[in-house]
């Protein structure tokens, strides 16, 4: 199944009509999608990525990009694989930016949790127990006085933030345009525009990444969709405050980006008119990301988005092979964690589509029943 690209350039076809055969054909320019069309590629596949409507067009071409592990507490197998895929970020992104000559906007600059009341610091001393005991020995998870603490000034309502070096960010937006640029450069390519019903054509594999609405179509042998949409609203603001920490609390995400602004997300909406409108819910995100950050108050709003993210009924992504249908595979339902685990899921359902080899967490393969 693993053939050079160029063996299908010298047949004289067009890749982008869909007309030649490819080794692996992947339906949707998001996140997941990109992060493995680009590992198929990488190991010498012919690939073809066809997108709806643009990369980036659905979830992942949104502001936020928080890249933050889970609370180091209640260990479980999902919790570690976000982990080694977070460790191993800084490298992976620096070789899309290279191969592809687009700055994804990734950087490890670590994340800030103010602690609402004397429960939350007893919490959150214990987690340092369990960042120590499974995160690398170069991350830190401290409690600390607030005014102790780097980047934008947190209010705190008891003076005390919980700081992480672990956590990282990216722009959402560079990063889908910086995976596009790595897959063009290793061979691959991307057919946009092509439409809803579009087909993957003629491929030895397929996989299906078509966000929320592909996952709501897909069904188990009850014929129960295995997932679903949760919109999420978001803003950004043009602050300078590129190499400060993101600022972490229940529902808020305020992130500073490195082209200036800071983005700040996002509701959680399972009940929603219009999949891309914002309204007044906006504005109270924006308002309590003002309440832990005063000096978000006087910078200019330019962008509101809203979105829909693809999320799971087990909460973690589906990915591997789509029972019944052989040849297809599934990778989606990357919800809030989307970008923090497409490098390492790609890498890992390329293994199988192209080597055989299956190093897929059995916990994310679709369910056949």
């Amino acid at each position: 199944m693993r053939y050079a690209a160029d063996r299908y350039a010298r047949k004289g076809g067009d890749l982008a009509t869909g007309r030649d055969a490819v080794d692996v054909a992947v339906m949707g320019g998001g996140a997941f999608g990109l992060a493995a069309a680009l590992a198929c590629a990488r190991r010498g596949a012919a690939v073809r990525l066809v997108e709806a409507r643009h990369i980036g067009a659905g979830a992942s071409g949104g502001l936020v990009g928080a890249l933050a592990p889970h609370a180091p507490e209640g260990w479980t197998p999902l919790k570690a694989l976000q982990l080694e895929a977070l460790v191993a970020a800084p490298a992976w992104w620096a070789e899309v930016a290279r191969d592809g000559g687009i700055d994804p906007g990734f950087a490890r600059t670590g994340r800030v949790q103010p602690l609402a009341d004397a429960e939350a610091v007893a919490r959150a001393r214990a987690r340092a127990e369990g960042a120590a005991a499974h995160w690398p020995a170069t991350a830190r998870w401290e409690v600390l006085p607030a005014d102790r603490v780097p980047g934008l000034v947190v209010h705190s309502p008891t003076g005390l933030v919980v700081h992480d070096t672990l956590s990282a960010r990216l722009h959402p937006r560079r990063a889908c345009a910086a995976l596009a640029g790595a897959l063009r450069a290793a061979g691959g390519v991307i057919v946009e525009g092509a439409g809803h019903a579009a087909e993957p054509g003629p491929a030895a594999a397929v996989v299906w990444a078509t966000g929320w609405e592909g996952l709501t179509a897909l069904r188990d042998a009850r014929n129960r969709p295995l997932g679903g949409g949760v919109k999420g609203q978001a803003l950004a603001l043009r602050l300078a405050a590129a190499g400060a920490p993101q600022i972490s609390a229940p529902g808020l995400h305020i992130v500073p980006h490195a082209d200036g602004t800071v983005a700040i997300g996002s509701t959680s909406e399972r009940d929603f008119d219009t999949p891309d409108g914002t309204d007044a819910q906006l504005d109270a995100v924006l308002a309590r990301a003002v309440a832990a950050c005063p000096a978000l108050a006087a910078a200019p709003v330019i962008e509101r988005w809203a979105g829909v993210r693809p999320r799971a009924r087990t909460r973690a992504p589906v990915v591997g092979a789509w029972p019944g249908r052989p040849g297809h595979y599934v990778a989606n339902g990357g919800f809030k964690i989307g970008f923090a685990l497409a490098p390492l899921l790609a890498e890992r359902l390329a293994e199988l589509l192209l080597d055989g080899r299956n190093r897929l967490p059995p916990g994310l393969a679709p369910a056949a029943d």
